[in-house]
């Protein structure tokens, strides 16, 4: 268990897993991020006006929402978030595979911490770098994925 003075966990060490089979080439570990948004959950309310009741309207929880997740990087070599994008949309159905995986904490030692886990994921969004020559920048690159859900394991 990670033990410190701090009770509050950074968010600066995290990785992130996709299955089956991860986001690979030649072997190779491709989908390190630097940054990961869109861990979110917001419950759709409806409202009812019970007749006698004037101090309060009733608010019951109907169904529960969870926004895609964006995923960025530096842009490197492999192409394989543009691919998997391509395979998904453009591809023939075989090659339409969702993606399981976690967005997973680590403590300062890089020791697991907890996970957020989605499952039947599959890319909606690829952006590619924005090119300018008077900015020394990193090229980032971003992917959204659209999911069933988050799962919390801490």
């Amino acid at each position: 268990m990670f033990t410190n003075e701090n009770p509050y966990y950074t968010n600066l060490r995290f990785r992130v897993d996709f299955l089956p089979f991860g986001l690979e080439m030649d072997g190779i570990w491709v989908a390190g991020f630097s940054e990961v948004s869109g861990l979110a959950v917001e419950t759709e309310l409806e409202e009812y006006q019970e007749g006698g009741v004037n101090h309060f309207v009733h608010k019951l929880p109907k169904r529960s929402k969870f926004p895609n997740l964006v995923f960025k990087r530096g842009f490197v070599r492999s192409n394989e978030l543009w691919r998997w994008y391509e395979e998904f949309h453009f591809g023939p159905p075989e090659k339409r595979k969702r993606k399981q995986g976690a967005i997973i904490l680590m403590d300062p030692n890089g020791n697991d911490v907890g996970a957020w886990a989605f499952e039947g994921a599959y890319p909606v969004k690829w952006v590619g770098p924005e090119f300018r020559a008077t900015h020394g920048e990193v090229a980032i690159e971003t992917l959204e994925i659209v999911h069933h859900g988050l799962k919390s394991y801490f």
